[in-house]
């Protein structure tokens, strides 16, 4: 497991609260709104930072994050400026995890060696790679994890028993428990659902279990928090980095703030919920 996410879980568990993970896709509306969204978010309670590696066809995610990618892509985002991006928030924060979610596809074409140099460098802590199902270990998870970066598996509603010790081999960091049968922002998470859920997956590993896909509000993240080491919240905040740009797609002012407003509510959510 990596320096950073261990450490991070393990203040977490001191703490005896769990964890905001934010998601943002990078590249979104621009690089530079990105950078500055991203740079803030710890300053707003954000304990992991989520990143998207733009691309066109994200099966695992619902409209929202689509347009995110769509937007990144269209603004130039390809994977190695979201590397670059990565780079610029560790000139300035060396503590917060950076974990990268997306697809193989834009990896494949880098090339795998070049990207998991390129990311150990810049300051990634982990992936997740969302088409890449546990038989293609040897493709990409062991070098990358050879390499430092640790490997986030999803599970999900549909993770049996017979399927979760495969879903479970060679996963680090934490395992990603997504909450809904769905696509990303589809549907709300039932909390006494994900606590069932989050206690069999922990009856299988020692791993930290973060829960996302579908939560939006300070209240949602709240009662997941109650039961998983981390609350995941994503498709909420691409939604307002949309509903903050101008006709032309620019960024309006206050588009910043207006987003960090909501993570600090969210983190509130979190931190209070076991209160």
């Amino acid at each position: 497991m990596s320096d950073r996410i261990r450490e991070r879980f393990a203040a977490l568990a001191a703490e005896g609260r769990a964890g905001l993970v934010t998601y943002l896709c990078a590249g979104d509306p621009d690089p530079e709104t990105s950078l500055a969204l991203i740079r803030g978010l710890p300053g707003c309670g954000v304990d992991l930072i989520e990143i998207g590696m733009p691309f066109s066809d994200p099966m695992a995610d619902g409209p929202a994050i689509q347009a995110g990618n769509l937007r990144a892509i269209a603004g130039g985002m390809k994977l190695a400026k979201v590397l670059d991006l990565v780079r610029r928030f560790r000139e300035e924060d060396q503590a917060t995890p950076v974990i990268l979610m997306g697809y193989y596809n834009p990896v494949h074409q880098m090339g795998k060696e070049r990207f998991i140099q390129s990311a150990v460098e810049a300051g990634v802590d982990g992936l997740i790679m969302v088409d890449l199902p546990p038989e293609e270990d040897e493709e990409f998870c062991l070098p990358a994890k050879a390499a430092g970066l640790d490997f986030i598996r999803l599970a999900t509603p549909t993770t049996d028993a017979k399927r979760l010790p495969v879903v479970l081999n060679n996963a680090s960091g934490f395992i990603y428990y997504v909450s809904i049968t769905g696509i990303t922002g589809s549907a709300a998470p039932v909390a006494d659902q994900v606590g069932e859920a989050v206690r069999r997956i922990k009856s299988s590993t020692t791993l930290p279990v973060a829960v996302g896909f579908g939560i939006r509000t300070p209240e949602q993240a709240a009662a997941i928090a109650r039961h998983a080491d981390a609350a995941v919240v994503g498709s909420a905040l691409v939604d307002l980095v949309a509903s903050n740009l101008d006709e032309a797609g620019k960024a309006r002012p206050g588009l910043v703030e207006t987003v960090h407003s909501l993570v600090r509510d969210l983190a509130a959510g979190v931190r209070g919920a076991r209160a």
